[in-house]
């Protein structure tokens, strides 16, 4: 009788496990036990797994379906965008064209705040005790156009007839100049009948009637060329008016985008990376900008000191020389070298005593600008080495010439200032100490 007892308590909680395994099983699937008898009369045990369907797996499918249609979709327009490059360039050129005033107007605003800030705070406020900000502000901002335009004005009313004049000397002299290569190389050749120098007459007497060619042809295309100038230069000037009101109202509404600007980096990234990357962006924008800024005192310095020399020196052509050497010396390194080429040319046509006293001034000139003024303005700016700068100004004046060999400069210094971030960050994290490796 126990023994009959003991299996039906034991049938009873073998029950009650069953049941509590089967519903212990998860939700995708249940397992159902059945038993099956064998030939000799035994039982077996089998498990057969029944899955439900998951809803998740819907979303994924459109998630995957979706991200597989974006990729695409960029593949296929950045691969049409490098097959037609030249469509592309075209269409980059228009936009860029389209959206210039604005382009302008953001270049003067971030080259007039901190002469708009400085009348601001140094003169309203400080000196004139304005209260309102808007008010001192705005004050400061008018100021600070009618300072700059005033001074822009002043320089082209009188380096404009400087260079006309200039240019109209060159042109009068032009025989005289040719005449007197002409006699030079005459007289080499009386001097020295064994010296083959037939090659040089006859490039000067071809380059020569080239260019009388050229300007005798140029009188007959004048009036057009006069008319697209006109056009060209009526055009700019609206542009140029445009910008300055879209400068003006970045300025007034700077605090308003800086802003917007940040509350879109903390939307982006979380709080700890958004405050890393804010820090980032100011400082980017300190290395720009001192650069940009200090090399346009540094080179409008020297090129007022290159004219007050050359007019104390008596040497010709003093304002159209120290325009080119001051526009030239903001590219750092080859400027002073591509400025004193020119110089050096129209000094020669006066005579080769001129030219060799203009290059020596200049020669002094940089000396005192690379040793003193620049490390005095600009400072560790950059904080490139030498062979980085003329890397940048290689690559820019590749990419855009003239001013991408002075932009190249500090857009080279921002990403490698980003570069040395980013690895030191990386050395730190592995707990590396390159100086003790």
């Amino acid at each position: 009788m126990n023994n009959k007892s003991n299996s039906k308590k034991q049938t009873v909680v073998d029950a009650k496990n069953g049941k509590q395994t089967r519903e212990s099983l998860p939700d995708s699937a249940t397992a159902v036990n059945t038993n099956h008898k064998n030939s000799n009369g035994s039982s077996t045990e089998s498990h057969i797994s029944q899955f439900r369907r998951n809803p998740n797996y819907n979303l994924i499918s459109t998630y995957v379906i979706i991200t597989s249609v974006i990729v695409i979709t960029l593949a296929c327009i950045i691969f049409k965008i490098f097959l037609q490059w030249a469509a592309t360039l075209k269409a980059i050129k228009i936009f860029l064209g389209v959206l210039s005033p604005f382009l302008i107007g953001l270049l003067i605003a971030y080259l007039m705040n901190p002469l708009v800030d400085f009348l601001k705070n140094k003169l309203m406020i400080k000196v004139f005790k304005i209260k309102k900000q808007g008010i001192a502000q705005g004050l400061a901002i008018f100021l600070s156009y009618v300072l700059v335009l005033g001074f822009l004005i002043l320089c082209f009313s009188t380096v404009i007839p400087e260079l006309y004049n200039s240019i109209s000397l060159i042109y009068d002299n032009l025989q005289n100049y040719y005449d007197s290569i002409m006699d030079f190389l005459d007289k080499i050749q009386a001097d020295h009948p064994n010296w083959d120098i037939d090659y040089a007459i006859t490039m000067v007497q071809n380059n020569t009637s080239n260019i009388m060619d050229f300007l005798k042809t140029s009188i007959g295309t004048l009036l057009p060329l006069l008319y697209n100038t006109s056009v060209s230069f009526i055009s700019w000037t609206i542009n140029i008016v445009i910008a300055i009101i879209v400068s003006c109202y970045m300025i007034i509404d700077k605090k308003i985008l800086l802003r917007n600007i940040k509350k879109l980096i903390f939307v982006i990234f979380k709080k700890d990376q958004a405050v890393k990357v804010k820090k980032t962006l100011v400082e980017c924008n300190n290395i720009f900008s001192n650069f940009v800024r200090g090399k346009m005192i540094d080179s409008l310095i020297i090129g007022i000191l290159c004219f007050i020399l050359m007019s104390i020196l008596q040497l010709k052509y003093a304002v159209l020389i120290s325009v080119i050497v001051g526009i030239t010396n903001m590219i750092p390194y080859f400027g002073p070298f591509i400025g004193a080429v020119p110089g050096v040319i129209l000094e020669l046509t006066v005579g080769w005593e001129y030219a060799l006293i203009f290059g020596i001034l200049i020669f002094i000139l940089q000396q005192f600008d690379g040793l003193y003024l620049g490390p005095k303005i600009l400072g560790q700016s950059t904080g490139l080495r030498p062979l980085w700068i003329i890397f940048a100004i290689t690559l820019g004046g590749w990419v855009a010439g003239p001013i991408g060999m002075f932009i190249g400069v500090p857009c080279i210094a921002v990403i490698s200032y980003l570069i040395d971030k980013g690895i030191n960050k990386i050395l730190k994290k592995r707990n590396i100490d390159i100086d003790n490796v």
